[in-house]
């Protein structure tokens, strides 16, 4: 039996000016499951992340998310909804500390308000306190511990790219989006990433992934879709999408799909 779909998009459409950005897209991604979404560069997988996740309002198309309506039209009303992201450029406050950064995400869960940030109610300190200890946790999850009052513009590539993927998880989020996690990364840290997704996919949280490292892709992923000019050309397991005749003429010469 299929798990139910947690995101669930048809006939979304984007233009800008005269250019055909989105065309069309749909993409289904099972609760429980790593979803990859792939295809050369322009394609328009970042457009649609962005759509999906309120950064571009949609010309047209059907937004279902834990198979009810939604409408992203704004970044803070989809992460409330339980959907978080991170960028293909880092994202991060780099004069405030590693442990600042995940706090930053634990926040658009806070039922202090306005008032309890000025008057400090004992209810906001201990609702801090929880929060900071919240993050910690987190950032043990992504291997950061040791850093955590590090300014965060410290931090090599590789684990940047971490810690706004634990920014995201305090979220709290029921589907996390990762735009390239992997771009930056030397050997090693790439093997590490690719254990962190898999963790997290086994601890109930399911991902959908822009990435251009096709060993990552088709290591992990238990479904891919694939753009290309905006339209979805191919979608199936990795074995199959490997072999598919307009995948591999869409990264001929890129060396992307073997």
């Amino acid at each position: 039996m299929s798990a139910p779909l947690l995101l669930d998009v048809t006939d979304v459409s984007k233009c800008f000016g005269g250019v055909q950005a989105l065309d069309s897209v749909g993409l289904q991604v099972p609760k429980g499951s790593i979803v990859g979404l792939i295809g050369p560069n322009g394609a328009g997988k970042t457009t649609f992340f962005n759509v999906i996740t309120g950064l571009y309002p949609a010309d047209s198309g059907i937004f279902l998310f834990d198979g009810q309506s939604y409408f992203p039209e704004s970044v803070s009303e989809v992460t409330k909804s339980g959907l978080a992201r991170t960028f293909q450029n880092i994202r991060l406050f780099g004069e405030m500390s590693v442990l600042e950064n995940v706090m930053v995400g634990c926040h658009c869960r806070s039922k202090a308000g306005f008032l309890g940030a000025i008057f400090r109610f004992p209810s906001t300190q201990r609702e801090e306190q929880a929060i900071r200890e919240k993050s910690l946790v987190l950032l043990a999850y992504v291997g950061l511990s040791n850093y955590a009052e590090m300014q965060a513009r410290h931090l090599s590539y590789g684990h940047q790219r971490r810690l706004e993927i634990a920014r995201a998880l305090a979220t709290e989020p029921q589907l996390l989006a990762l735009d390239e996690p992997a771009a930056g990364m030397n050997a090693t840290e790439k093997l590490e990433l690719r254990e962190l997704l898999l963790r997290i996919r086994a601890d109930d949280k399911t991902i959908l992934l822009i990435e251009h490292d096709v060993s990552l892709v088709m290591g992990i992923c238990d479904s891919l879709t694939v753009l290309d000019y905006g339209k979805v050309i191919a979608v199936g397991k990795p074995a199959d999408v490997r072999i598919h005749p307009e995948v591999i003429k869409a990264y001929l010469g890129q060396g992307a799909v073997s």
